[in-house]
Parts: structure tokens; C-alpha cells; sequence
């Protein structure tokens, strides 16, 4: 990462963190992914925004890689998502290979300007739901 894109990220994590993740946690409309901490083995819920098509849920994170729910994906793939207040069991697939800015054109809107916005290492994140 770029020295730029370095501090983006720090202060765009920063507030996400402290502010608007508790907050939006809190939303009963609001889409969560629980991931299994990769250290604690605890739940982790993270607010995210995608959309579900056929038994499969899209999602593109804005950080990538160094996302902490995306390393807690690499190391235990399976992760539950809140979808219009309901929990879903699913297996997350990391998509280095799909075009994460052509996959937001088809995410909804406001999420996915913000994700443009602030992002600085996109990934696409599909999320095979079993139930």
C-alpha cells in the first residue's frame, strides 16, 4: 500500500470501528456477516452491504486483504449472514479474480459508492447460503 492509501485506510477503519459499525450493528435492517475470530475464536459481526442472488450472497469488501473479516474468512470459510433480520448459515468464497468495481455496479447503490470512495484494495466476496 501507498503511503495515501495507507492513511485512508487507517482513518477509514478508525471510524468504522468506533463509530459507525456499533451503530449500525444496532440496525435491524442492517446486513451483518459473523465471521469466527481467526486469534479468539469469538464471533465477529461486521455491517456490510451486497445483495443475494439465487442461494448466494455478493459482497465486495473495500480493504481487501487486510480486512479483519476477510482474514478471519481465510482461515474458517464457514460464517453466518443477518439478511431482513435472519440468519443465514454460508461458506464465503474470496474472489481475487471477479472485477470488484463491475460487481458493485449490480450491488446497491449507496453501499457501493461508498465502498468506491473509501476503498483502496477491493475483493469480491461471495457467500454460498445452505439455508
Amino acid at each position: 500500500m501507498t503511503g495515501r492509501s495507507d492513511l485512508k485506510h487507517r482513518l477509514v477503519t478508525r471510524f468504522q470501528r468506533h463509530l459507525a459499525n456499533p451503530l449500525n450493528r444496532r440496525m435491524p435492517t442492517q446486513i451483518l456477516l459473523e465471521t469466527t475470530g481467526r486469534t479468539s475464536g469469538l464471533p465477529r459481526r461486521t455491517p456490510v452491504g451486497g445483495r443475494t442472488v439465487g442461494q448466494s450472497f455478493w459482497l465486495v469488501s473495500e480493504f481487501g486483504h487486510k480486512s479483519q473479516y476477510v482474514r478471519n474468512i481465510q482461515a474458517d470459510p464457514k460464517v453466518r449472514v443477518r439478511i431482513a433480520g435472519r440468519w443465514h448459515q454460508g461458506t464465503a468464497h474470496l474472489l481475487p479474480d471477479d472485477d470488484p468495481v463491475a460487481r458493485l455496479r449490480s450491488l446497491p447503490r449507496f453501499n457501493s459508492a461508498a465502498v468506491r470512495a473509501f476503498g483502496t484494495d477491493l475483493l469480491t466476496i461471495r457467500v454460498d447460503l445452505e439455508d
